[in-house]
Formats: C-alpha cells, sequence, structure tokens
C-alpha cells in the first residue's frame, strides 16, 4: 500500500512539474518578418521577461508561421494562442467596434495617437476586449499617408475622378465620397497597379510605402506628419486568463517589458514616417503636407460616410465615436 501510495505521489508530481513546463513558455504569434517594428515590439517584450528570469519564456513565431495574419484574435480569445502583436481591426467582424481604431480622421498625428491610448474611449475598447477574454499589453499606432502617380493628394478635392487603393473600408467609404472610384487590392499590389495605369493614387502605411517600392511610380508623396488621415491600432495583446494565471512576479515582468516596448513603439513609428518621406524625396518625389484645413475637410467628410455607416452598424457606436472624437 505504502509503495503505491509513493508511486501515486511520484505521478502527481511529474504531472505538476509538465503543467509547470508548459505553463512557463508563451506563444506569441504575429504576421510580420523579424526586420519589422511590431516583431522588434515583441522581441523588447520577450527580452525583458527572460532578463527577469521569473521563469516565463516568449517564444515568438513570426511572419504568420502559427495563424495567418486574420485568423489570431479567435485563438487568442479561446486560449488556444497567448499572445500577438496585430492591426486590432482585423477583427472588426467579431467586435464592430474594434473598427473604430482604422477609421479616417480620428488620430491626428502620433502624439494624438498616444492620447486616445490612454483615453476613455480606448477604456472602453478594453471592456470589450475583457469581454473576449483580451487585455492589452502594448498599445500602438502605425502611420500612413497618400501617394499621387501624377499630383499630390493633400484634401478631398484632390480625389475628383481618380482611381484609388485605399486601407480599409472605412477609408474607402470615405474616398467614394471625395469623388475617387475605388479598386480593392492588397498592398503588394499597388506597385504592378500604379505602373499600368489601374491607379491614379493610393494610400497605405508609411512602411508598405519604402517596402514595396512606390517611390518609383509616382510624382507625389503625402507622408503623415503633423497630419495625417491613416493611423491603424496594431497592439500587443495577451490572453486575459493566461495573465491572470502567472504569478505577480511574472505579471510585473510583463508589464515592466510591456513599457519599455510601447515606449519604442511610438519612437518608431515616428521614424518610420520621417524616413519613408526622405526615401521619396531622394527618389525625387514632391512630397506635400496635409494641412490643419484639409484635415478638418477630411474629417467633415468622413462624418458624412465613414462615420455614419459605423454608426449604423454598431451597438452603442455613436457613445465610441463621440468618445474618440472628444480626445483633443
Amino acid at each position: 500500500m505504502k509503495h503505491f501510495l509513493s508511486a501515486t505521489v511520484a505521478a502527481a508530481a511529474l504531472c505538476a512539474t509538465g503543467i509547470a513546463a508548459s505553463a512557463a513558455e508563451l506563444r506569441l504569434s504575429h504576421q510580420w518578418s523579424t526586420g519589422d517594428v511590431r516583431h522588434q515590439v515583441a522581441q523588447i517584450v520577450a527580452d525583458e521577461v527572460a532578463a527577469a528570469d521569473v521563469d516565463l519564456d516568449i517564444r515568438i513565431f513570426p511572419s504568420g508561421s502559427l495563424f495567418k495574419a486574420r485568423e489570431q484574435y479567435k485563438p487568442l480569445s479561446r486560449g488556444q494562442l497567448d499572445m500577438t502583436v496585430l492591426p486590432l481591426s482585423y477583427a472588426g467582424g467579431q467586435q464592430p467596434a474594434y473598427n473604430l481604431t482604422l477609421m479616417p480622421g480620428l488620430v491626428k498625428n502620433h502624439d494624438h495617437a498616444a492620447r486616445m491610448n490612454d483615453s476613455e474611449f480606448m477604456s472602453e475598447i478594453e471592456n470589450i476586449m475583457a469581454e473576449d477574454d483580451v487585455m492589452v499589453l502594448v498599445h500602438g499606432y502605425l502611420a500612413g499617408g497618400f501617394a499621387g502617380r501624377d499630383a499630390c493628394i493633400t484634401g478631398p478635392d484632390d480625389m475628383q475622378g481618380k482611381q484609388t487603393r485605399a486601407a480599409g473600408k472605412a477609408f474607402e467609404q470615405m474616398l467614394a465620397g471625395a469623388g475617387a472610384s475605388i479598386a480593392s487590392m492588397a498592398s503588394s499590389e499597388i506597385y504592378n497597379a500604379m505602373q499600368t495605369g489601374v491607379l491614379d493614387a493610393a494610400n497605405t502605411s508609411s512602411s508598405s510605402f519604402v517596402s514595396y517600392r512606390i517611390y518609383e511610380q509616382v510624382k507625389c508623396y503625402t507622408p503623415a506628419g503633423d497630419y495625417a488621415l491613416w493611423f491603424m491600432y496594431q497592439p500587443l495583446l495577451i490572453n486575459k486568463s493566461t495573465y491572470d494565471g502567472l504569478t505577480d512576479a511574472q505579471k510585473a515582468a510583463l508589464q515592466a517589458g510591456g513599457e519599455k516596448a510601447q515606449a519604442y513603439y511610438l519612437e518608431e513609428a515616428k521614424k518610420q514616417d520621417a524616413e519613408s518621406a526622405k526615401v521619396f524625396a531622394d527618389n525625387g518625389v514632391e512630397i506635400a503636407q496635409m494641412s490643419a484645413e484639409e484635415f478638418d475637410a477630411w474629417r467633415a467628410l468622413a462624418q458624412q460616410t465613414s462615420y455614419k455607416a459605423f454608426v449604423e452598424e454598431t451597438p452603442d457606436g455613436q457613445k465610441l465615436l463621440d468618445l474618440a472624437l472628444s480626445v483633443e
């Protein structure tokens, strides 16, 4: 009997050890290459946690190697994935409120984005995430601009009659309202579409403009500067139950890593915009800047198009929109 009990205790101990070992590794998935700023954000958190020596490892799966780009939020909310960096609007089908995190004219510049991250609006978005067992570890927005094959695009009047590619449904709605014809395509297809005359203009992220060498096909570039329309919220998220199950020391290490990564994210996002403008200028492309008046004109157009559609389609949409617009 004694031998049986000791064997049972040993088996239980082995089982507990196995559980502890698996709990000490968190799997983090994202869609980008290891050179991307979003991978670096994840790596900072992983490195800080490793350095804290709290019996916790973060294993990063880049380039969509674990889950496809748009298929990460659901497994995260179900606890099948521990962490991810993703554009939250990818999950707009599950939670329509998330579509506000890729909405024209809600964010003016990166400093405004930082204030959005620390606002009542973001608290409401985080409450919705909590219902899905998800929480934010690192806030971050990346910006984008416009490029014109033959002319500059800064205000709504510049879009009349142009065939354009927009980044996201809300931008398509607004640009159509400005008189543009919309051609939906991935950012990787912009270059060929410009080259063959299919596109007159395009709207995408600063990093995509550079990585896809769009400067070879356009005469004018409007980067994100003091004013920009295109801001996309792309946080590092963690499954809330997973986080709640960690020790206090592990949570503290994650939070410390998150704070360091968030500061880096903001600075790098600003750098990407400035560097994209330099790359275009160095390649002989005219650089245009959006004025405050042009930004206000775009926002007025968005009120009649994108914002109107969002409110009609989203429970508590007007309340959420008002909270976002109230951030100065």
